[in-house]
């Protein structure tokens, strides 16, 4: 069970390895992109693909969901970024019960956005965990974990690509554990636990007044959805690449400093930003470079 990219190396171990898929099940076809266009999830293409059988329930709490699980007979269900919460009734399906591959180091950053919370929180490391499910939100028993750094130039797409990759292989030796029997689970402790919720649009809210660094982590962290974001000229603009500028400008948070094709520097509430790529609406994403050919800057410009 498994929806978006981050699924797509875990499903892919599995389809080449000798363990034998009953099926496959994913979130319905959405609406996607400014012109809506009906599109389907990555998993369900690559299960299509190689024609395992498919599933596409509008939510798993289905009567019919349930005789379908059912009647595949699965020694194990394996969730990986799937999307929706398992009754207990499906939990308690398949014999070797429920996995769950969650891209954080749980108890930490527990919930739906574990890639974007510890990159926007400043944090080092963070890693993959496999662990049984039950009933609530990743709080089941610890099987394997992995840890991975987080470098100052990731950004949550670069993360998700390289704990997608690290996961898959973590699932796979989990699944091979579960069959030899040596799974000794661990207990989370739940005095530890974080939360990492849903990101909202308001979440790409740049606040100047902010430490230059937290902003440079914001615009890193809310990649892809729902990015970080200012005003200028009444209009929204992107940011999607940045970098520090230590020295603390005497000018007001938001205020433009210095232009230069290299980048657009602005005093945040500690030291400065220096703005790299962007996008204004209704317009495309481009290098400051690009954005100044039509957009002049005077310093001195409040942005947000």
């Amino acid at each position: 069970m498994g929806t978006p990219e981050f699924a797509l190396p875990s499903l892919t171990l599995l389809l080449a390895s000798d363990n034998s898929l009953a099926g496959v099940v994913t979130q319905p076809d959405r609406p996607k992109g400014r012109g809506k266009r009906l599109t389907s999830p990555p998993v369900k293409l690559l299960a299509q693909k190689h024609g395992v059988p498919l599933l596409q329930p509008d939510t798993v709490r289905e009567e019919h969901f349930t005789h379908w699980v059912r009647a595949q007979n699965p020694d194990l269900i394996v969730v990986v970024a799937f999307g929706q919460i398992l009754p207990p009734r499906i939990l308690k399906i398949p014999s070797h019960g429920c996995i769950n591959l969650h891209a954080s180091l749980l108890p930490r950053y527990r919930g739906a956005a574990p890639l974007n919370w510890p990159i926007m929180n400043g944090d080092r490391t963070t890693g993959v965990t496999t662990m049984f499910m039950n009933e609530w939100m990743d709080t089941g028993d610890i099987i394997l974990q992995r840890e991975e750094a987080i470098t100052p130039e990731d950004d949550a797409l670069s993360l998700s690509y390289r704990l997608s990759t690290l996961g898959a292989k973590l699932l796979l030796e989990t699944i091979n554990h579960l069959k030899k029997g040596t799974v000794t689970p661990l207990p989370q402790d739940h005095s530890k636990s974080s939360y990492a919720p849903p990101l909202k649009k308001e979440d790409g809210s740049i606040d100047w007044r902010r430490h230059a660094r937290d902003i440079y982590n914001q615009i890193r962290g809310t990649l892809p959805w729902p990015g970080a974001y200012t005003r200028f000229e009444g209009k929204l603009l992107k940011i999607f690449k940045a970098a520090n500028s230590d020295p603390t400008p005497q000018a007001d948070p938001g205020t433009i400093t210095a232009v230069s094709p290299d980048g657009i520097t602005v005093a945040t509430g500690r030291g400065s930003l220096v703005i790299l790529e962007v996008q204004l609406q209704s317009r495309s994403r481009m290098s400051v470079a690009d954005f100044l050919k039509g957009n002049p800057l005077p310093r001195g410009t409040l942005l947000g």
